[in-house]
Order: structure tokens, then C-alpha cells, then sequence
């Protein structure tokens, strides 16, 4: 397991739950790996779609964390869209987030899930920018 992995399992439990991995994890691109298991599926084999969107929230949650402005200490998902291209049924899948918006108080991230290239869902979500209480 490489260090990135580590990392993404410690701040986020659930990544490690699921089997999640990260191979590129920068300010400008995060990307999550999650292997199909039949115990992550419906009862026809496809690859649940809330364990695909939880591959894309915890890859857009680690993009927006690693573009917080100076002084927060942390973010949290305000809002998530998921458009469903396809479907898995094996193999792995691969989200991609990079920020569309750093702000002051909130962030933007676009993520692009595939399986074998081919899109098969795009999330965009919103996370609130978390500031220390006084």
C-alpha cells in the first residue's frame, strides 16, 4: 500500500471500508481507484451506485482539502450531483476530481468516474470551507 493510501485511509475510514486507493493525490488532481466486488453490488452484479458515489465524494472531499485557503481547517460536502452514464460489473473503477472553484468559502470540485476508459458517471459537488471556532 503506497503512502497516499495510507493517508486517504486515515483521514477517511470509510475509503478503507470500500477497498479505495489513490494514485495521484495534488491541489490540481485527485484520483481514487475502487475495485468491483460482489459485495459493493446490487443483486445483478453492477457495481452499487452509492459505492460509486462514495469513490466520488471522498476523491472530491481529498481535492477540496488539499485547496483549502489559509487558516480553515477542513471541509464538508454541501451538495453533490451524479449523472449515471453506465454501468460495472467487473474490473476497477477510476474517479478523477480536479477543483473548478477555490473559494474563500466554498469549493467546487468535477469528478469523472470511468471503467475501462469509458465515462460512466460525472459528479459536481460543493464543499463548504470549514473555519476554526472562536
Amino acid at each position: 500500500m503506497n503512502d497516499t493510501t495510507k493517508i486517504l485511509h486515515r483521514s477517511m475510514p470509510l475509503c478503507e471500508t470500500l477497498g479505495m486507493t489513490a494514485t495521484d493525490f495534488t491541489a490540481d488532481s485527485v484520483t481514487l481507484q475502487l475495485e468491483w466486488k460482489k459485495r459493493l453490488c446490487t443483486n445483478n452484479g453492477i457495481l452499487h451506485g452509492g459505492a460509486i458515489m462514495a469513490l466520488a465524494d471522498a476523491a472530491g472531499g481529498a481535492c477540496a482539502f488539499l485547496n483549502l485557503p489559509d487558516r480553515a481547517v477542513g471541509t464538508t460536502t454541501i451538495e453533490s450531483k451524479t449523472n449515471f452514464l453506465g454501468a460495472v460489473t467487473s474490473g476497477v473503477v477510476t474517479a478523477s476530481a480536479k477543483p473548478l472553484h477555490r473559494g474563500s468559502t466554498t469549493i467546487v470540485v468535477e469528478t469523472e468516474i470511468r471503467h475501462a476508459g469509458r465515462l460512466i458517471a460525472k459528479v459536481t459537488q460543493t464543499q463548504a470551507v470549514l473555519q476554526p471556532r472562536n
